[in-house]
């Protein structure tokens, strides 16, 4: 893991690794469509009922995401990794079978969305800790990048090809395609060389619920930490809310077609790519805490132009709001994953994780929920006015202490008090995370490699 940057595509642990994420995320922008497709078109569901089902994928968080964050500090997670993969392709594989004997019903992919997003708490905590068990220290801030450019082309490919196969073989032919994305990764996995070391058990033994509270504890008192858990557990509230609405907004508002909704709603994935291309650049250029407010307070704005889609040519304002939202949240996401990998304590890894994660997905079923309840009580195009309005002030959450005024994000925790004892950095120098100074700090500080969720 010694090779530099321009090779870490060559490495083959990081290749595989990387190859398999794509593909299953690829898969996973197929099933973003087949799902609320198979509700809407195939079983007929309200609008309501197509929020509950978008809000059961991550309800799971919600209920044992923090106990989750402790167990994966104890064990292994490739294993672990790979069994979630298996279970979640046995359960997607279950819709179209029951689809072909005419056995369907909504309470099943109800129950499917809920296990699967069980699934998905354990593998999303254990990927953000393996990472960095393949990749060097100063290879984290681009493989960051690289990861967040393939999820967002995967999201292009993905969604678009969702909405070709709802219309050309049914929704539920997405559900399938789905679960063999699900055989690839785990294919990647096993053919992944290193060995994983198993994690140190600690010094006295500690029950669960003292770990748990440990990570937490450090998430809230520290001010940084604190302060883009509560901005990303907002933005993802009100864009959660948008997005479990806008399937049935085209179709039934707009009468766009199957394979149209896959391609509108894949606009999101082009400008997830813009947003990993320029993360960087601008983080340079402007500073990682600066960078990431520009980008943040100029694209957030761009959401408004979702609501004011309609028939013919207008259809189009929906595709440019979702690509401006995107570029913002995926450059975001960038800049303040190379901030946590040089920031967070490596032996509470698993539990800021899952603290952070929490808040962030915690926060989805609501935004669902939220977003059907409005819809149905107020009309879809009011509440898509309502949550991207919210959306185009949210960035101002930034601008306050300790961000606000600052150049570049810090590469380590304040020196006085605990976490949360002052608003000031270490006594280093204030540069980005990912560059060479900035780097090099964050390894002679106690440094971490915790990945920023990619999903918000």
């Amino acid at each position: 893991m010694n090779a530099g940057r321009s090779a870490l595509v060559r490495q083959h642990d990081f290749g595989l690794l990387w190859f398999g994420e794509t593909v299953s995320r690829f898969g996973s922008s197929i099933s973003a469509v087949a799902m609320p497709l198979v509700a809407v078109v195939t079983l007929q569901a309200g609008t309501m009922w197509v929020s509950v089902l978008a809000a059961a994928a991550w309800l799971p968080w919600l209920l044992f995401g923090l106990s989750a964050g402790a167990w994966v500090d104890r064990v292994r997670r490739r294993p672990l990794m790979i069994a979630c993969n298996l279970g979640s392709l046995v359960l997607l594989a279950s819709v179209p079978v029951a689809a072909w004997l005419d056995a369907l019903t909504l309470a099943h992919l109800l129950a499917v969305a809920l296990l699967t997003g069980c699934a998905s708490v354990l593998f999303s905590i254990a990927y953000r800790v393996y990472l960095p068990s393949v990749v060097a220290k100063e290879d984290l801030p681009e493989a960051n990048a690289k990861l967040q450019g393939s999820e967002s082309v995967a999201q292009l490919g993905g969604q678009g090809v969702g909405g070709l196969l709802a219309q050309a073989f049914g929704a539920v032919t997405g559900l399938l395609a789905n679960g063999a994305t699900f055989l690839v990764s785990t294919l990647c996995l096993i053919a992944i060389r290193d060995r994983e070391p198993h994690p140190g058990k600690p010094a006295a033994p500690t029950r669960l619920r003292h770990e748990i509270r440990e990570g937490l504890h450090h998430t809230l008192r520290d001010p940084y930490l604190r302060l883009l858990t509560a901005y990303g557990a907002v933005t993802n509230l009100l864009l959660t809310g948008c997005h479990a609405i806008l399937t049935v907004f085209l179709v039934r508002e707009l009468g766009v077609s199957e394979g149209a909704v896959g391609w509108l709603l894949a606009s999101g994935g082009v400008g997830g790519l813009l947003g990993a291309l320029v993360a960087t650049p601008t983080a340079r250029r402007f500073g990682s805490a600066r960078g990431m407010l520009l980008c943040k307070l100029v694209t957030a704005p761009l959401g408004l132009l979702i609501p004011l889609a309609g028939e013919g040519w207008r259809v189009t304002l929906l595709a440019l709001g979702l690509a401006g939202l995107s570029v913002g949240v995926v450059c975001g996401s960038v800049i303040q994953g190379a901030f946590r990998q040089a920031y967070c304590p490596p032996e509470l890894l698993g539990r800021i994780t899952a603290s952070h994660s929490v808040a962030n997905y915690g926060s989805v079923p609501v935004g669902a929920l939220l977003g059907g309840a409005l819809g149905t009580a107020i009309g879809l195009r009011p509440t898509l006015w309502l949550l991207t309005a919210g959306l185009a002030v949210s960035s101002l959450l930034l601008v306050v202490r300790p961000l606000g005024g600052r150049r570049d994000l810090p590469t380590a925790p304040p020196t006085t008090g605990s976490a949360g004892g002052t608003d000031g950095p270490a006594d280093e120098p204030d540069t980005a995370p990912g560059t060479a100074s900035g780097t090099g700090a964050g390894r002679a500080a106690r440094t971490a490699y915790a990945a920023e969720d990619r999903d918000m």
